[in-house]
């Protein structure tokens, strides 16, 4: 698989589907900042999450033969009334250690990431009633609790977020029972073929998912299911565009950066669909997949550049970058207006598509955020 090299947030990852684990540059580092706080979420609601451990006993584990059914953990966010409790762990200490060791962090303890602050209430009762359902989905080798900023925004908004770690792709998931399952597709994603096959394991994963939930989750009546979308960032956006093509279910996507792989009929595809992406996405830009699929793409289709991003700004490691001593790199954009960009643009995308609300800054640019660029119309390349 091509492996193109950017820098993210002081961090050295795979700008495709795909990302994998390089140590800091050792001129990148400041004293620690304390714990990492994610910021508070825009919209009118408090914000609750639990966690569902869901067996799919159709088939087996694509990436440990041993095992005859696949486990996912399932994290929801969604409104709650309830303003006060427990906030929700961003990581336990041993998924921190597993991560950061993985990712080659050594700038900070390895248990740092698990004294992030988040803003979700752990086990809230949820409240209202219709609410659209999003399917969250992350990079390679990274957990869901790395969009957490943006899983809680949207639950903020008035969306049940369900974020899907998927088993044996990232460096540690804790299952049911207390085992952390760590990264056994990490061994295989240079092979030929791996993306594709690995953006339809996940596609089958996001429609388990979507088949279960009403009955393994109580909160699920809440849930008006008329109205589903997918999000993901890297291969997690790969798979978002890969789930709306086979799950009719999935009336809207996005994708977040991704290298994508899924086969849009030739005669075109009409669902509406947004790719959110850096430079290297530009058309004649290093990846080609955008432009490739764009011309398949027949519905609503919004193809937007971010000048200054890299491949993690649309994920939380901005936003943590502090706590693990890492200093961002010149002219990358500010941590904060790398989750306001994201939350921003997901979430207006996401209001026209799933509660018909028009969003005048869909078509075109907007003074208030010159970062972006709307392409192929406006956007060049280097």
């Amino acid at each position: 698989m091509r492996q193109i090299l950017a820098v993210a947030a002081g961090l050295v990852v795979l700008v495709s589907a795909c990302s994998a684990p390089a140590p800091p540059r050792s001129d990148a580092s400041v004293p620690p900042a304390g714990p990492a706080v994610l910021p508070v979420p825009t919209g009118p609601h408090p914000v609750g999450t639990t966690v569902l451990y869901l067996k799919d006993t159709s088939r087996p584990d694509p990436w440990d033969p041993d095992v005859q059914a696949r486990e996912l953990k399932v994290t929801l966010w969604y409104p709650t009334e309830q303003r006060d409790g427990q906030r929700a762990r961003y990581m336990t200490p041993k998924e921190s250690e597993l991560f950061l060791k993985g990712t080659g962090i050594a700038s900070a303890p390895y248990d740092t990431l698990s004294k992030t602050r988040t803003n979700a209430i752990q086990d809230a009762a949820p409240s209202g009633r219709k609410l659209p359902l999003v399917a969250l989905s992350p990079g390679f080798t990274k957990p869901m609790s790395t969009l957490t900023s943006l899983a809680e925004d949207l639950a903020s908004r008035g969306y049940v977020v369900a974020g899907i770690d998927h088993t044996y792709e990232n460096y540690a998931t804790t299952l049911s029972d207390g085992r952390v399952a760590e990264c056994l597709a990490c061994d295989s994603d240079s092979d030929p073929g791996f993306g594709a096959g690995a953006v339809q394991n996940r596609a089958a994963d996001v429609s388990f998912v979507l088949d279960e939930l009403p009955s393994a989750w109580d909160g699920s009546g809440l849930i008006d299911q008329s109205r589903i979308a997918m999000a993901g960032q890297s291969l997690g956006g790969a798979a978002a565009l890969a789930t709306m093509v086979r799950d009719p279910r999935v009336r809207a996507a996005i994708d977040l950066d991704g290298t994508t792989y899924a086969r849009i009929p030739k005669n075109g595809f009409t669902k509406p669909f947004l790719f959110l992406g850096t430079e290297q996405h530009v058309p004649g830009g290093l990846d080609n997949s955008w432009d490739r699929d764009w011309k398949l793409l027949t519905g609503w289709k919004r193809w937007i550049v971010l000048t200054g991003a890299d491949h993690e700004s649309f994920t939380d490691s901005p936003l943590v970058s502090g706590a693990l001593a890492i200093k961002p790199l010149p002219g990358a954009l500010a941590a904060a207006r790398s989750a306001e960009l994201t939350r921003t643009y997901v979430a207006a995308f996401l209001d026209q598509h799933l509660k018909s609300q028009r969003q005048p800054l869909l078509e075109g640019p907007s003074s208030r955020y010159p970062e972006v660029e709307f392409c192929p119309a406006t956007c060049g390349h280097s």
